[in-house]
């Protein structure tokens, strides 16, 4: 029996633990979610996405696939000691290793990633493709130093109902177990994007004016 395409289903765990951001974009207000540990550095895009996942064309079940090699056995169904699979931890927000997203250029990735739900990964440092793969499919990545990466792994470890707010708008994340923040970096456009839920035509689509107004402008 061949399991590369058929898995037991495992539903998101995403549900009940987060304010989800409006469907139109991520708008002004923070986002809280209770999030999901993966203490593993140099998470790889295969280990993310298995390459025997790669033929399909468009994005559709992408979530049921990923980190398919540590999440199922090879008759399809779930390792109970992978965190994917542990009901005690649930949420929108991953948290991973350090240098998270390495290897192969592959958008599948990000696509996996926003399947199963996950709309933030935090990391001290990803790969630059997978960085901007992530934000290309609404996906958020928030760097944080190497301190606070340890300290959300410490005060998750200690209560897995703990919860981070990431505020978009002013670019902070803060671990609600100790009221400590951080500031990450974005770039301005893809902000601007994430903030009103467009894609690069979508954006594009809303400066027509301008954009019309620059031709004719140009024509005289």
């Amino acid at each position: 029996m061949n399991n590369n395409n058929q898995r037991t289903q495992i539903p998101p765990l995403g549900g009940g633990g987060a304010s989800t951001p409006p469907s139109g974009g991520w708008g002004a207000g923070p986002f809280s979610s209770t999030y999901i540990p993966l203490p593993i550095e140099n998470v790889d895009t295969d280990q993310i996405i298995p390459a025997r996942f790669l033929k399909a064309t468009d994005k559709n079940g992408f979530g049921d696939n990923l980190f398919a090699d540590w999440r199922y056995n090879k008759d399809g169904s779930p390792k109970p000691d992978f965190v994917l699979n542990n009901p005690a931890y649930s949420g929108e927000i991953l948290v991973a290793g350090k240098n998270f997203g390495s290897g192969s250029s592959r958008e599948h990735a990000a696509w996996a990633i926003a399947g199963y739900g996950f709309k933030v990964v935090v990391s001290s440092f990803f790969a630059d493709i997978f960085q901007n793969n992530a934000l290309n499919n609404g996906v958020l990545p928030v760097v944080v130093s190497t301190q606070f990466l340890a300290e959300i792994f410490d005060t998750i470890g200690k209560n897995p109902t703990n919860t981070l707010t990431v505020n978009l708008e002013q670019q902070t994340i803060t671990n609600n177990a100790t009221g400590n923040s951080e500031t990450f970096e974005i770039n301005s456009y893809k902000k601007e994007c994430l903030l009103n839920g467009l894609d690069d035509i979508d954006y594009l689509l809303s400066k027509r004016d301008l954009i019309e107004k620059w031709e004719r402008e140009k024509a005289l």
